[in-house]
């Protein structure tokens, strides 16, 4: 299989990306189970830890596949956090899929012109907007705005540093090096 910065749309999924779908997902998991622990000054404000993974699924998995990545780590912390029926997975769902929508557009369209780090920046400000907009309609009204300058700002932080941990795990990880080489062949 391809990865997205390949620029290519592979026809199906092998075993082995459903293998690494599977780990991955479980290191989202495991990563929300510990970010879980941590106290939150609102609800669905999050650091971003089960987001690491997606960013290596960015530069290892096909976008359908980062997608598919992104749905269960979004349904999976639903079920660990004891939030899929409310409106705190409504939040989580859709800002994990506008992040990853534009996190898989940034590489596909910028390819190896960006880094990680600028790829979650601009995934958690497409996370945190979506968010905002729909803590403005479902929960706040119009004081949602007084909240958005705060959550961006964490935001962009933690994402800046979620960035700088990927980019380095991915350019020094010999687990990295050998999946990249199993892809090849």
């Amino acid at each position: 299989m391809r990865s997205i910065s390949d620029n290519s749309l592979p026809a199906q999924t092998d075993n082995n990306d459903l293998k690494l779908i599977a780990f991955l997902t479980a290191m989202s998991l495991f990563l929300s189970a510990i970010e879980y622990a941590i106290p939150k000054p609102v609800p669905f404000m999050r650091l971003g830890l089960a987001n690491l993974p997606i960013l290596l699924g960015l530069e290892l998995l096909s976008p359908a596949n980062v997608i598919v990545l992104v749905l269960l780590k979004a349904a999976g912390q639903g079920l660990i956090q004891g939030t899929l029926f409310s409106y705190i997975f409504l939040f989580s769902l859709a800002g994990s899929l506008s992040s990853g929508a534009v996190m898989i557009a940034a590489r596909f369209l910028l390819g190896r012109r960006i880094t990680l780090i600028g790829i979650s920046i601009l995934g958690a400000l497409a996370s945190n907007s979506i968010q905002i907009v729909l803590a403005r309609y479902i929960i706040f009204g119009e004081s949602a705005w007084l909240i958005a300058p705060p959550f961006f700002l964490i935001g962009t932080i933690s994402a800046a540093v979620l960035g700088i941990i990927s980019e380095k795990f991915y350019r020094q990880s010999e687990w990295i090096k050998l999946v990249l080489a199993e892809r090849k062949k």
